[in-house]
């Protein structure tokens, strides 16, 4: 009895010295990277209008960013819009730590919401989901005043915030039972999304341990995705069926369940040494199976939201794949005035 309680001990304090460890990382990465000259809007063509409320309660979780490029021609058509989603494990940090991707965005000629939301634990299930929801309406209703195009949406997000637009494309796509998702799919009927962009997604979040049964990972490593489910899910009741559809995108399509109305492309990345690879290749397959155009890119020894290092040959290498499958779904050339290189 007391060696299992020292072994509960000493796993809990390896959990919570390795949450600290790893969610300081990020953000001390992030407010580092935001100080550099390179990282200023303007130095790529871009400009922001921060802290944009998409809902009236005066919360911090329901304020978005837009970044819109500088120059355009003034006959250039509407801009084509992406929803961007940071990731986090749904519990850690915000649109002002995701600068970089929407910045990445924008100087490729596109109008970018880059959305907060309510973060777990404090907010479980399907809080994170009804905020983006939230959004995904704002944006289509607001879209054209800074000059986007609503029919030319893209969702985008990484690692949970892949999840979170898998699952906003299930719910525009499906009819749902939840009030919320219901909304969106009739908001879709004039405006649904041309595409989605979930990198290094994980898409089954009830099911932390499939990682560890498929390879034995160190414990620092499945603590993460343990704490990633322990924290979205909590004590969710999963019994009653469908209950974590909206959690566990990645299912809905695995089950072969036809969407009410057809799917967009699919573009979708990871590392092989991203210890939640195996999400990505299972939704590949799984859209596949669907007859959903879909495109996967692996890249070799890299390890999870590795694209955010843009400065790294297989950072770049994704984002110029993701610009290129956006250029060739989108006719992008064509619909908007391309801004930086």
């Amino acid at each position: 009895m007391a060696s299992s309680g020292l072994g509960a001990l000493r796993k809990n304090l390896r959990r919570y010295a390795g949450a600290f460890v790893v969610d300081n990382t990020f953000r001390g990465l992030s407010k580092l990277g935001s100080m550099l000259p390179r990282a200023r809007p303007a130095k790529h063509g871009v400009e922001v209008l921060r802290d944009l409320p998409y809902l009236d309660d005066g919360s911090s979780d329901h304020l978005l960013d837009v970044y819109r490029p500088l120059e355009r021609r003034p006959s250039a058509p509407p801009l084509p819009i992406v929803l961007y989603v940071h990731g986090g494990g749904f519990r850690i940090l915000s649109k002002d730590t995701h600068w970089i991707m929407a910045i990445a965005f924008a100087r490729k000629g596109y109008l970018v919401f880059n959305v907060n939301y309510r973060l777990a634990p404090r907010h479980r299930y399907p809080a994170a989901l009804q905020d983006v929801c939230h959004a995904y309406e704002w944006v289509v209703k607001n879209a054209a005043r800074f000059g986007g195009d609503p029919t030319q949406m893209v969702f985008a997000g990484e690692s949970a915030g892949a999840n979170l637009v898998t699952a906003l494309a299930v719910a525009t796509h499906y009819e749902r039972p939840e009030p919320w998702a219901r909304r969106v799919f009739d908001v879709a009927a004039a405006a649904p999304p041309r595409a989605v962009l979930p990198a290094c997604g994980m898409l089954q979040v009830s099911d932390p341990e499939r990682f560890h049964r498929r390879r034995k990972l160190p414990g620092l490593i499945y603590d993460r995705i343990e704490e990633v489910s322990r924290a979205y899910l909590g004590n969710v009741d999963g019994a009653a069926p469908g209950a974590l559809d909206l959690a566990d995108p990645l299912l809905v399509f695995e089950r072969g369940d036809r969407p009410a109305r057809p799917l967009p492309p699919f573009f979708s990345f990871a590392g092989t040494k991203d210890p939640i690879l195996d999400d990505t290749r299972r939704l590949h397959a799984a859209l596949a199976a669907l007859g959903v155009t879909s495109e996967v890119k692996l890249y070799p020894g890299e390890l999870h939201a590795f694209h955010a290092l843009v400065w790294r040959p297989a950072a770049r290498a994704a984002w110029t794949e993701s610009f290129d499958f956006l250029g060739r779904v989108l006719a992008a050339e064509r619909a908007f005035a391309r801004v930086g290189t």
